[in-house]
This record gives C-alpha cells, sequence and structure tokens, in this order.
C-alpha cells in the first residue's frame, strides 16, 4: 500500500462527514492501523486502509473514534471541544486549534 500526505494534522477541528460531530484530532495514523475484524464490524462505507485514519476526541462525549481521512472535515466553528481527554493528549487551545501536547524529558 502506498502512504498519502495527511490533510489534517494533531490539534485540528474536525467535522465527521455522515454522523455530524465535531471533535479534535489527537493523532495520525498514515494508513489504517487497527485490525480486519474491527474494519469488517465498524468502518462499513468500507473507506480505503492506505489513506490516512485519524484518533479524534469527540465534543461532549468521553469516547474517542478512529476515523478515515474521507469521514472528514475542517471544522470552522474555532470553539474549543469539551472532552475530558483533551489536555492528556493536547497543549493550550488558541486561535481555534489545540498545540501538541509537550512532550516530557
Amino acid at each position: 500500500m502506498q502512504e498519502q500526505t495527511a490533510r489534517f494534522e494533531v490539534g485540528q477541528l474536525v467535522a465527521h462527514r455522515r454522523f455530524g460531530y465535531r471533535g479534535v484530532i489527537f493523532d495520525v495514523d498514515p494508513q489504517f492501523a487497527l485490525s480486519d475484524e474491527w474494519y469488517d464490524q465498524m468502518a462499513r462505507s468500507q473507506p480505503p486502509k492506505d489513506a490516512p485514519w485519524y484518533h479524534v476526541l469527540v465534543d461532549g462525549k468521553t469516547h474517542t473514534t478512529y476515523v478515515a481521512e474521507r469521514n472528514l472535515a475542517a471544522d470552522t466553528s474555532r470553539a474549543p471541544v469539551n472532552h475530558p481527554l483533551v489536555h492528556n493528549y493536547l497543549g493550550a487551545f488558541a486561535d481555534g486549534r489545540y498545540a501538541p501536547a509537550q512532550l516530557a524529558n
């Protein structure tokens, strides 16, 4: 499989095209990285495995999602995400996005 360049970055606000929720990206996989069983059960629209996939903290919820790039759009609300883990993965919120978390030395 040929890897593609990710369109979104860690800290960027996104919206799910099919399900309408918004969130923030906290990790990026250059291609699908979960099991075939997960893909068969959860990825019913069968998005490409060789394109980027994103780990997303869902606004107003306590869970995360794993989403194919084709199912995401940039969220232009510029509003912070309400998620209990946001500061575990990301830094400060400013100008409509989160800074990546600082790595511990």
